[in-house]
């Protein structure tokens, strides 16, 4: 396996935090490592720095270029909403044709490591027909699904495990990031997890400083690969 799709149960649990931690591992083993994250809401050009394009190109140790931004993420809009609503008051839309295409062209020509970001959880709308699980079914990469600990987390991770496999598609991992201030641990999250996921690894992060990405979760999740 050398290309993956990290993908979520919910939007800010820690997506981004996971891929720019893979990206470290496997450009500290000498691996050479592409990383695209086509889609994203929220963005605002005048602190691209701290959006989530901003922190993979700083983990691939690639310049804040608006060329480099663009190639990254081609599809970025300013509201911090599902896709579709953030495409729709621009005036514009996302073409899933072509989203499908630029992936494929990624998978294509990568040489080495691949990682792809979603947006948002499994189920966020993309436009009016397609979700990200269309998504994932047209590209069908591995996927590295992240969930959180909070109050909740249990039934949605359990409900995108069963989503995912009705769909036929692999999780190559399952994350359970730590929530800060959750009433329930994330070792209990992350057992009762394990229980249900049929054989599949569930890997327990707990929170860690921003900068922070070398830990043996991130190598576990390198192996991977």
């Amino acid at each position: 396996m050398t290309a993956v799709f990290v993908t979520s149960t919910g939007t800010d649990i820690g997506k981004t935090f996971v891929a720019r931690g893979l990206i470290q591992q496997l450009r500290a083993r000498g691996r050479t490592v592409e990383a695209f994250k086509p889609v994203i809401t929220g963005f605002d050009p005048r602190t691209a720095h701290a959006s989530d394009t901003g922190r993979l190109l700083a983990a691939l140790g690639r310049t804040l270029t608006p060329e480099h931004i663009s190639e990254v993420s081609p599809y970025r809009f300013r509201e911090p909403v599902s896709p579709d609503l953030a495409a729709r008051h621009e005036g514009t839309g996302i073409d899933f044709k072509a989203l499908n295409a630029f992936c494929r062209t990624a998978i294509g020509r990568h040489k080495d490591a691949l990682v792809i970001e979603g947006v948002g959880g499994i189920m966020v709308p993309l436009d009016a027909h397609h979700t990200v699980l269309d998504w994932m079914i047209e590209i069908d990469l591995p996927l590295i699904l992240v969930a959180g600990s909070y109050v909740g987390a249990l039934s949605h991770t359990l409900s995108a495990l069963d989503v995912i496999e009705r769909n036929d598609l692999k999780i190559a991992a399952v994350v359970v990031s730590e929530t800060v201030g959750s009433a329930t641990s994330l070792a209990d999250t992350a057992d009762t997890v394990r229980r249900f996921a049929n054989g599949i690894e569930v890997l327990a992060l707990p929170r860690l400083p921003e900068g922070m990405l070398d830990h043996p979760v991130m190598a576990a999740i390198a192996d991977l690969m």
